[in-house]
């Protein structure tokens, strides 16, 4: 011992054995200071909460139930006197020491008879015959108490006594006492109190009041000499041939932990645990032996799942916390084994016969075994619930065991939870601080798809996994954490911005997010809202104030949505004579130059530079006879992240909206040349007195095409666009985020789309719709071409009225006239000509498309 360092806790420890054995060679005292350097190693936790106050009070109580108010008054003034001063620092020991030393039961001692007595004789009880070497020291101190026991038959009969940590060998307890308690071994929790009149338990104490060890006095040999009943054989057999109680006390033990005794076993089938056929066993005890024997199989069903699954890395982080928390509830079970194990080698050791009152007995073992008992079944049912679960479906299933009225089937379930969650609480704070995912088993609720585009980002590349999403998690908390995600990786890969890493981390921190902060398994509803909307807020304030995206809904609106009029009515006038050509004639660069020229002499001029940059004209494919007007559209181009609201599936909708405007606005253009050649020509046309009834006609006719045309005009203008136009702007100024903006350009397109009678359903109504238009461009070549050839007949009469003034007495060949002809010939040859005959059937298709 001249080696160690003076003052060093091994000195001190050896020179205190020394003195109580009162021994003064190192020699003598080797086996009883190693076994006390192995008690003080031990990694015994307290059992009891430390609360001071609860403790105090536990005093007090007791001591007005013994009728002592005036010291429990003293102890109160005391107590306080006592944590004024700060002095102690552990004050809770103290009093906890007092009030053990109070509820321990007085017994007669002998006169002098102290704690260093006492001790004294614990040492030197210890058996000599198996000194620990000092190389096998650390290996005891360090292996943990919760470890499976060895066989029955590789246990030596005059082992230590202390069991597997050997402190409780030297606690001076009572000779008496009740046995050890569940309470003791599982602190913290609810226990059969002595009012349970249900289960009619006896009342249990503490490892240091109720006896749980016996100390190897000189109680053990009284025990020896007073027993006249049924001494227990170490084989087990008893003086009548049957097997003891403590056999299968023992065998018990070690079938808890899935290891076969020399009477209890698993059958062939691996299904049950039973007694030999051949051992003879009261038939008390074998009920007994089988409902406690259930132990050993839900021990063997949670330790062959842990196994397996803790072998196998695809099952996921989740997962293998399942196993570890089962492995935490199955070393607590361990420790119990433990404490009995040590029980029942102390009962051995000091030769306590079947039937004493200290005896771990089989209604003692049902007892202590009564809530670990439901612990392992709550657990293997557990286990059978979780059968092919991951990841949020395997939390999903474990949340369901808490919503319970069972107390200690709750807070199981719940500690159970804790530890599944916190693989998922990591997922998610990383997920919503960074923007990134480390989920290589696909148990996190936003999947990821590595192969999409940037330029679909927001659409595709992120989506939620709604298996997966746990049940304490709304869906809408699973909306807004995938929309911070992809808010954060938005603004990072398309919009290039990353100021969210430095400005908006601070603010995530205030709301109690941040990459360090692991206390909670799961984040409160709160805390993700708070970071929804600080992460929402900067990506709609990069798009409106970096990127336009109201401008360019504004665009939209005004070129490709006609709501710039006084610029389609210019662009239209400048390609009239361009679009009546055939298509196949157009060429996209003289549209493109037209274009161009509209935009200078126009409104449009003001527009930004980006703006009128991404205008260009678009020529559909050409078909068989079509003209310049069934191929001509304008086009919007757009990039980078405005792209991702003006997806090319909502561009295709632009443009067919167009396609339907840009004919109804070319109607339009038609019925004003229509009233416009009507204005010019009839009072020149009003001296052919044969044409009034057809340009009366046709008068009526163009008056109920305008009419027509205004009212639709009106509708599409105010109760269509207008309309929807209003309510994208009220849904884009309160949207919270980008989905929202999405949402609503979807819905307006969609109003668009359907009230313009371009969708599926109305395609028969549109088909007529298209009939009119067709009908109302007919017209008006047919009254050009009745105007046309009206006029050259009022110029031909003219001409001969003019003639006949000159010469009246000429005759009519020599005039060059048909003398044949004459003015009734004139109106029979107009009214059954070509024209006439046009502006009849065009009358009649009209109004027979505007019945229909």
């Amino acid at each position: 011992m001249a080696t160690y360092e003076r003052k060093s806790p091994n000195v001190l420890l050896h020179s205190l054995c020394c003195r109580i054995l009162q021994k003064s060679e190192a020699a003598e005292v080797f086996p009883q200071f190693q076994y006390a350097i192995r008690v003080v190693g031990s990694n015994f936790a307290p059992t009891v909460e430390r609360d001071e106050f609860l403790v105090a009070e536990k005093i007090k109580k007791e001591l007005v139930r013994q009728e002592r108010e005036r010291d429990a008054a003293l102890f109160a003034e005391l107590h306080r006197k006592l944590q004024s001063q700060g002095i102690l620092h552990q004050r809770w020991a103290i009093l906890y020491l007092l009030l053990g030393l109070a509820e321990n039961p007085r017994r007669p001692t002998d006169k002098g008879f102290s704690s260093s007595t006492l001790f004294t004789q614990a040492l030197a009880a210890l058996p000599h015959s198996t000194p620990l070497e000092p190389t096998s020291t650390a290996t005891s101190t360090s292996r943990p108490s919760s470890l499976p026991l060895a066989p029955p038959s590789n246990l030596p009969h005059s082992g230590s006594s202390c069991g597997r940590s050997g402190f409780h060998s030297i606690t001076p307890q009572p000779s008496q006492g009740p046995t050890p308690t569940p309470e003791s071994i599982y602190p913290g929790q609810i226990h059969p109190t002595p009012t349970d009149a249900s289960h009619g338990l006896p009342r249990y104490g503490s490892l240091w009041s109720q006896g749980l060890i016996k100390t190897t006095s000189s109680t053990s040999c009284s025990h020896r000499q007073n027993s006249n009943q049924n001494v227990v054989h170490p084989d087990g057999i008893t003086g009548d041939g049957e097997v003891s109680e403590f056999a299968l006390v023992r065998d018990l033990i070690f079938v808890f932990q899935g290891i076969d005794g020399r009477c209890v076993h698993l059958d062939s089938a691996g299904k049950t645990y039973c007694v030999n056929s051949k051992t003879i066993v009261p038939s008390p005890l074998r009920g007994a032996v089988a409902r406690l024997s259930e132990l050993g199989w839900l021990h063997n069903r949670l330790r062959k799942f842990t196994e397996h699954r803790r072998l196998d890395s695809s099952t996921g982080l989740m997962c293998q916390s399942f196993c570890v928390a089962l492995h935490q509830e199955l070393k607590e079970y361990y420790r119990l084994l433990s404490v009995l194990r040590s029980q029942l080698q102390v009962e051995e050791d000091q030769g306590i016969t079947v039937g004493h009152e200290e005896q771990l007995s089989m209604r003692r073992l049902l007892v202590w075994t009564y809530e670990p008992r439901l612990r392992l079944k709550t657990l293997a049912a557990l286990v059978d619930h979780c059968q092919g679960c991951k990841g949020g479906a395997l939390a999903t299933a474990i949340h369901a065991y808490t919503l319970t009225g069972d107390p200690l089937m709750k807070r199981l379930s719940c500690r159970i939870l804790s530890h599944v969650a916190s693989p998922l609480h990591a997922l998610l704070v990383h997920w919503i601080t960074e923007g990134e995912l480390d989920d290589p088993c696909q148990e996190f609720f936003v999947a990821a798809n590595p192969a999409v585009r940037p330029e679909r980002l927001w659409h595709d590349k992120y989506s939620l996994r709604k298996p997966m999403i746990p049940s304490f998690i709304s869906t809408e908390q699973a909306r807004q954490v995938l929309s911070i995600g992809k808010s954060i990786n938005f603004l990072h890969h398309v919009c290039g911005d990353r100021t969210l890493e430095t400005k908006s981390k601070n603010m995530l921190e205030e709301v109690g997010i941040s990459s360090s902060n692991d206390g909670d398994w799961l984040l409160s509803a709160e805390r993700v809202r708070s970071t929804y909307e600080c992460t929402a807020k900067h990506l709609l304030h990069i798009l409106s104030s970096r990127y336009q995206i109201l401008e360019h809904l504004g665009a939209l609106r005004r070129y490709l949505l006609l709501g710039q009029g006084d610029f389609i009515r210019h662009l239209m006038d400048l390609l009239k004579p361009e679009l009546l050509r055939p298509a196949t004639s157009l060429y996209q660069h003289d549209l493109t130059g037209i274009l161009e020229t509209a935009v200078r002499a126009t409104n449009a001029q003001f527009d930004s530079t980006d703006i009128l940059r991404r205008v260009d004209v678009r020529l559909f494919e050409v078909s068989e006879g079509d003209t310049g007007w069934d191929v001509f559209s304008l086009e919007y181009h757009v990039n980078g992240p405005i792209a991702t609201v003006f997806t090319e599936e909502s561009m295709k909708l632009y443009r067919r909206a167009f396609h339907f405007l840009w004919h109804a606005k070319r109607t339009e253009h038609a019925l004003t040349d229509i009233w416009t050649n009507q204005m010019c020509n009839g009072r020149l046309l009003h001296s052919l007195p044969e044409l009034f009834g057809v340009l009366h006609q046709c008068n009526i006719l163009a008056a109920e095409m305008i009419h027509f045309v205004h009212q639709m005009q009106y509708y599409i203008t105010f109760e269509v666009l207008e309309c929807s136009w209003a309510s994208l702007l009220h849904a884009v100024h309160q949207a919270g985020d980008l989905d929202h903006i999405l949402a609503a350009h979807h819905d307006f397109l969609d109003a668009v789309i359907s009230r313009c009678l371009l969708e599926k359903e109305s395609w028969a109504m549109l088909t007529q719709l298209r009939t009119i238009f067709d009908q109302i461009v007919a017209f008006q070549g047919t009254q050009k071409a009745l105007h046309q050839t009206a006029l050259s007949e009022l110029h031909r009469r003219l001409e001969y009225h003019r003639l006949v003034e000159l010469r009246p007495e000429q005759p009519f060949f020599t005039l060059g006239l048909d003398p044949t002809t004459s003015s009734t010939g004139f109106q029979s040859q107009i009214l059954l000509g070509r024209p006439f005959t046009k502006s009849l059937a065009c009358c009649s298709g009209f109004h027979n498309v505007c019945q229909r």
